[in-house]
């Protein structure tokens, strides 16, 4: 799956994004500009070029403040970037550092993402609505994932012998590994990375396993 945010931004894209911000909190382009305290012709069709012609851009301090006014993160605005009329922009799902993971609040007792602190990013195209995305810290999953790479993790996903998965111990470890066997009594994990060991819990010791369905490499 390739990158879902456009590595070269057009003049229209940009423009169309901010309309469909406006529609999807039942506003005008100017109804919008107004909320945030923006005068209210700043978004009028007759403001996006000059006089002579030429493409004007919305500036960076207009579009911080209509997002802050809709309560809209960057990485959604980004969603609507390229979407065409009638189409649903990309979904976005919850973002957090693997390390993060390891603390209390952000997973209710069956791996499902609660709680606050969670940052999102737009990804289209998965069917679990509960899925969300780990961002990978350090090399112990070297070379499988490096330092940076996110991951999409599905819960509701079934789970086979092979699969790259999550798991969390009641412990608060959390580790990216791969399925070798699960049993009503055991897990046992490989490690994607040869210099790491292969690891094995009992079942009572697992708080959730859940499996990788996405990565961003």
């Amino acid at each position: 799956m390739e990158d879902n945010v456009p590595m070269m931004l057009k003049h229209g894209e940009i423009w169309a994004a901010i309309d469909r911000l406006a529609q999807e909190n039942g506003l005008t382009a100017s109804g919008l500009a107004r909320r945030a305290g923006l005068d209210p012709t700043t978004f009028n069709r007759s403001k996006r070029v000059t006089r002579e012609g030429k493409a004007r851009w919305p500036s960076t301090e207009s579009i911080a403040k209509i997002l802050d006014a809709t309560g809209t993160t960057f990485p959604v605005f980004v969603s609507f970037i390229g979407v065409e009329p009638g189409q649903r922009p990309h979904r976005t799902v919850p973002l957090i550092g693997l390390a993060q993971a390891g603390d209390r609040g952000f997973f209710d007792d069956a791996g499902y993402p609660v709680g606050q602190g969670w940052d999102e990013i737009p990804l289209p195209d998965v069917a679990d609505p509960h899925a969300y995305a780990l961002e990978i810290a350090g090399n112990s999953m070297e070379p499988v994932y490096r330092d940076g790479d996110i991951i999409i993790v599905s819960p509701a996903a079934s789970l086979r012998r092979g699969d790259r998965v999550v798991l969390r111990t009641r412990e608060g470890e959390v580790m990216a590994k791969q399925l070798l066997r699960r049993t009503a009594k055991r897990v046992e994990l490989q490690s994607l990375n040869s210099e790491h060991p292969d690891r094995s819990f009992a079942a009572e010791e697992v708080e959730w396993i859940a499996r990788i369905i996405w990565a961003s490499q």
